[in-house]
């Protein structure tokens, strides 16, 4: 298992699988799972029973989760772009590797 790079709140793009060129921004990240669940992708249905929040219950659509290796960070142009790390005045930074920006 290697080191998850995205984070919570990062702009992120689907490279591969169903929901392939989908964007959205990360809204939870799963490191047991090795999964993080996208705003907007990968919209799924659940069956939700009658509580207080919802007292009708029925049919919920919320976002399911996508592996990791599915999901490329994405520059300011929105590219797809893999994540480095370097030291910017003695505090460790993320960079996008195709146009050296800090993430």
């Amino acid at each position: 298992m290697g080191k998850i790079k995205i984070k919570r709140d990062d702009k992120v793009i689907v490279i591969a699988g169903e929901h392939k060129g989908s964007e959205g921004k990360v809204f939870k990240v799963m490191r047991d799972q090795n999964k993080a669940i996208i705003e907007g992708v990968n919209m799924i249905k659940k069956h939700a029973k009658p509580s207080a929040q919802n007292p009708q219950g029925g049919i919920v659509e919320k976002e399911g989760p996508i592996h990791i290796s599915n999901l490329s960070l994405t520059t300011a142009e929105g590219e797809a772009t893999r994540v480095g790390y370097r030291e910017e005045d003695g505090n460790k930074v993320r960079f996008a590797k195709k146009n050296n920006e800090v993430v």
